[in-house]
């Protein structure tokens, strides 16, 4: 691969402008990309003009022949099939179209939990009730999909493996529902299907880092993460590098939540922390008795909250985050371009060893899919991927520093997993400014091509030849890590950048 000149355009999945005929559905918008799949929200026709809005979630062209995804695909459709609950997203359909396999599903008109406590940040944390109120429905959802059974009445053993403020879907009606079965286990799954640990990494609990055997509990100690971080406003084991984190989630050392918040009172921190015990067996025996518990404090310390209440307080965390003086505004509606806003993009790509070493151990989907769950877990929003690449974009709302050390420890992840499973790889990082457009979130056509995206590509193409992540002085200077200057580049006429080459143990 040549290591100068323009970078190479990577395949684009298209993100319809218009309705985009996909089987017997019209693909809206895209809502997002994970580890397996693109999520579209789309529209089915009947008789009369009937229309009705729904999700389409259809598996990655870079997997659709890759025999452990589909079965993984297809497990999630037939679990999430078998659960018929008001606190779970209902799945209508699993079929094919045009090749690909898809999951239509239930549309919430809504936000992620997520997205919510981002908007909500400079709110402080979310009122005691309404967190008392999300968690027991999620709990509702949890203990339903534990206690399920089989036609026969056999336990199918059901644990979800992904509980996280991600997978938690609030209403504009203040519904809450859980959803992506992506990686659940059950008791009919053939043996040896989860072999790779997956999930994000911040919302495990100890036995799943570890790769021993789960059951609900698992789940009880990842909706206990949830309930002390909307009780707190603070994350509880996310760290800056994937090893810190899973050091942070073996240990299970929580903090005093009284002493971040103290009117929490003794009893709902006692709660809190017994679903967070590092060994399942000192967590609650099951995930109706932490419901109960929950229920029962709820009642007797008067925290009452309904689905309007909770509405509300999304409505009022929408138009809060949306006023002009919110630094990290993020209108809903407004003309056809934001203002300039900084960012950080990661390019990356993988390459196959040369003849003379071993083969790799794992193929180029299953790299690719597990560099998108650690995106996932960085918080990052992947704009363009390939069959060995990724384009990934940080907003930075906040400044720098932050979003660029998420961009660099990312890409020193995926040149570790890149090792690991026998391959190399080239990456570069580069902040920049670019105005996206308020419907689609992304610049004006050719934004490919343009000022932090094209830098962040050439450094991605400079790299080849060394397997090193690259960044710009500009990212040099927000970053702690050690680094080499490599020097200064002339880029465009009399335009350079200085670029360095960060540690690969850094």
């Amino acid at each position: 691969m040549p290591t100068t000149g323009e970078p190479r355009v990577e395949k684009r999945v298209p993100e319809p402008s218009q309705p985009m005929a996909f089987g017997k559905y019209h693909l809206l918008e895209k809502i997002a990309t994970g580890g397996m799949a693109e999520v579209y929200r789309a529209r089915s026709h009947g008789v009369e003009g009937f229309q009705k809005t729904l999700v389409v979630k259809r598996i990655l062209d870079s997997l659709a022949r890759d025999e452990e995804f589909i079965q993984l695909f297809t497990y999630e459709a037939h679990i999430a099939h078998l659960l018929h609950h008001a606190n779970i997203v209902q799945v209508f359909e699993f079929e094919q179209a045009h090749g690909a396999y898809y999951i239509a599903m239930e549309y919430v008109h809504g936000l992620d939990l997520s997205r919510i406590l981002a908007r909500a940040r400079r709110m402080g944390p979310v009122p005691v009730a309404l967190a008392l109120r999300v968690a027991c429905e999620v709990l509702e959802a949890l203990r339903y999909a534990h206690e399920k059974t089989g036609e026969e009445g056999q336990p199918l053993h059901i644990v979800h493996c992904d509980v996280s403020p991600q997978n938690i879907l609030v209403s504009f009606a203040g519904e809450v529902k859980i959803t992506d079965f992506g990686i659940s286990r059950a008791a009919m799954q053939a043996r040896g299907t989860h072999k790779v640990v997956r999930g994000k990494y911040a919302y495990m609990s100890p036995e799943q880092v570890e790769g021993r055997d789960l059951d609900a509990s698992s789940d009880q100690f990842s909706l206990g993460i949830v309930l002390f971080e909307l009780l707190t406003g603070r994350r509880l084991f996310k760290a800056r590098t994937r090893d810190e984190t899973l050091h942070r989630v073996r240990r299970a050392e929580v903090p005093g939540i009284r002493a971040i918040r103290p009117e929490v009172s003794e009893d709902l921190e006692a709660i809190v922390r017994r679903s967070l015990a590092r060994r399942p067996k000192d967590r609650f025996p099951t995930t109706a008795e932490m419901l109960d518990a929950l229920s029962v404090l709820m009642v007797r310390e008067g925290h009452r909250a309904t689905h309007g209440d909770l509405a509300r307080y999304v409505r009022e965390v929408l138009e809060r985050s949306d006023r002009p003086e919110e630094k990290d505004r993020e209108p809903l509606l407004g003309g056809p371009t934001l203002p300039p806003g900084a960012l950080v993009v990661l390019a990356a790509e993988a390459h196959m060893p040369p003849r003379s070493i071993a083969a790799p151990r794992s193929t180029l989907p299953s790299l690719l899919a597990t560099w998108r769950a650690v995106v996932e877990d960085a918080e990052g929003q992947i704009w363009e991927h390939g069959e060995r690449s990724l384009l990934v974009v940080w907003l930075a709302t906040e400044g720098l520093r932050e979003p660029i050390l998420q961009a660099v420890t990312t890409a020193l992840e995926f040149g570790r997993i890149a090792v690991e499973e026998g391959y190399r790889i080239s990456a570069g990082v580069s902040p920049g400014v670019a105005r996206l457009r308020s419907d689609t979130r992304r610049p004006e056509e050719g934004w490919e091509l343009a000022g932090p995206f094209y830098l962040a590509r050439w450094l991605m193409n400079l790299s080849g030849h060394r397997g090193r992540v690259l960044v710009t002085g500009v990212g040099r200077q927000q970053l702690s890590l050690a680094t080499t200057h490599l020097g200064r580049v002339p880029i465009e006429g009399n335009r350079y950048i200085h670029v360095y080459e960060v540690a690969s143990g850094a």
